[in-house]
């Protein structure tokens, strides 16, 4: 179980701040450089600068530089309440082929996430295009990188590492953080298309990091996620043939349903009873970054309406 005190003396609630400040800015900050990169490609490229790959490799990259930043300045504002080490805990085995199946298992969800995209299409919603940069041939490799492994690592930290363990801590229930980060890393990615998919996601990471103790099962697991989709976009595959389709999605739905029943109902670890304690202290502080991820959101979804 983890410690309800801090050793420095300090009240545990105090975390709640600074996990709130922590969203928040891993929230706003890749909004600002993001904004400086693209007036630097303007500059430089034109008005075309957003269809190059080497823009969009930096519209991948960007964010996790600033995620890496925050982490960073987390650990050192809080090195006398929370070590990395906490976050990057050794973990039984078990979880890591936990994470594997449940991987693959979210890939039953793709009808779910289709779906929501049907239902926003007749409201008027438009896909944007793909800002996939070219992943064909060796090109997939510093794509892997990019867009697979640096999202697993500094994502992970923030959301299932550094914000799940500093509620935890302050003595929140397992229901209410998985429920919640889950609802903030999916508003966080501002993509209304995959809202309801990366909601799943989020939240499936979450419970399985609870019952871990560790962030690095989901690690592996959001790296497989996102290495497949795109060795499969450069293999030229944006969806299974029609005739696999129904079978593909049952088996690996079932595969989902049994971790996910595993995981709730008889893995037990790390499981606690309780509401969002102090719940106040965070959301002020993580307010400004939640509010930038809804307008974001919501322009997001205009801009494919008009």
């Amino acid at each position: 179980m983890l410690a309800m005190e801090q050793s420095s003396g300090k009240p545990v609630r105090h975390l709640l701040n600074e996990a709130g400040l922590n969203y928040t800015i891993s929230a706003l900050l890749p909004l600002l450089v993001s904004f400086l990169v693209g007036m630097i490609f303007s500059m430089i490229a034109g008005k075309g600068y957003g269809e190059t790959d080497a823009y969009k490799y930096c519209a991948y990259l960007v964010p996790q530089l600033c995620f890496a930043g925050a982490a960073l300045l987390f650990f050192y504002r809080n090195r006398n309440e929370m070590r990395p080490r906490e976050v990057y805990a050794p973990c039984h085995w078990k979880y890591f082929l936990l994470a594997v199946a449940l991987a693959a298992g979210l890939f039953s969800l793709s009808w779910v996430n289709s779906a929501f995209i049907s239902l926003l299409e007749k409201l008027g919603y438009r896909q944007p295009a793909s800002t996939l940069p070219n992943v064909g041939g060796w090109y997939l490799l510093p794509a892997v990188l990019v867009i697979a492994l640096l999202p697993a690592i500094f994502e992970e930290t923030i959301f299932r590492g550094i914000q799940i363990r500093c509620m935890r801590r302050s003595g929140w229930g397992t229901a209410p953080i998985v429920l919640l980060t889950g609802a903030l890393f999916a508003l966080f990615h501002g993509n209304p298309q995959q809202t309801i998919y990366q909601f799943a996601c989020g939240v499936c990471y979450a419970l399985l990091a609870v019952r871990s103790g560790s962030i690095l099962p989901t690690m592996g697991a959001h790296f497989l996620n996102n290495a497949v989709i795109l060795a499969l976009a450069s293999a030229g595959y944006e969806d299974l043939p029609p005739a696999v389709r129904p079978y593909f999605y049952a088996a690996m739905g079932a595969l989902l349903l049994g971790v996910l029943v595993y995981l709730i109902f008889f893995d037990k670890s790390g499981n606690r009873k309780g509401k969002l304690r102090e719940g106040k202290k965070y959301f002020f502080a993580a307010g400004v970054g939640i509010l930038a991820c809804a307008a974001e959101w919501i322009a997001t979804l205009v801009q494919g309406i008009v």
